[in-house]
């Protein structure tokens, strides 16, 4: 399983996956996003309930994602066809413009510990990756509970601004322009 600070092993990075974007099927291989930041978000599958809500409020962020220099792709272990038929089907979905990945071998799901063997679904998760193909953050958790692309792209912005700026970090709920942190001897005890 790929965790925190590792970066994605070159069989994964290299492998082509099937997917929709702007109707139409394409290849995709998460190793082609090197150069920008990436976010990866897990879902367990097409024509569900909390699903759509989730993709939909990512397509609402995509253009801010874009701006920061980001690629957003979805992933569930459906696929590429039944994205499309989902995408003809769906009001919130039709407005997705980022590409939905399909692994119904469940590969990459594996790749990032997601799979759920018990019902061959993915587990919902979320990952960022840097533009070198480390791990800056990941999550996942019940497939009952919705994320927060809001909280997701202060996560992602955060990370860059600590990649851009050696020596820095963030606090508690930092949003991009506000004061930072140097940690050293001078912190001490002032937090």
């Amino acid at each position: 399983m790929i965790s925190v600070g590792e970066k994605i092993p070159e069989e994964i990075a290299s492998m082509e996956l099937d997917g929709y974007q702007e109707d139409d099927f394409h290849k995709y291989k998460l190793g082609d996003n090197r150069d920008k930041w990436l976010v990866l978000l897990f879902y367990p599958a097409d024509f569900t309930f909390v699903c759509p809500t989730e993709l939909k409020e990512a397509q609402d962020w995509y253009a801010k994602f874009k701006e920061a220099g980001a690629e957003v792709m979805s992933v569930s272990t459906d696929t590429h066809f039944v994205h499309k038929a989902w995408h003809d089907e769906s009001e919130a979905i039709s407005t997705v413009q980022y590409p939905m990945l399909a692994d119904p071998t469940g590969k990459l799901c594996r790749a990032f510990g997601t799979y759920n063997e018990d019902n061959g679904l993915s587990w919902r998760a979320t990952f960022i990756i840097d533009p070198e193909g480390v791990v800056k953050h990941m999550e996942i958790h019940d497939n009952s509970i919705g994320r927060s692309i809001k909280e997701l792209y202060r996560r992602m912005m955060a990370a860059k601004f600590v990649s851009e700026n050696p020596g820095l970090v963030c606090p508690a709920s930092w949003e991009p322009g506000a004061d930072t942190l140097r940690p050293g001897p001078d912190l001490v005890g002032k937090i």
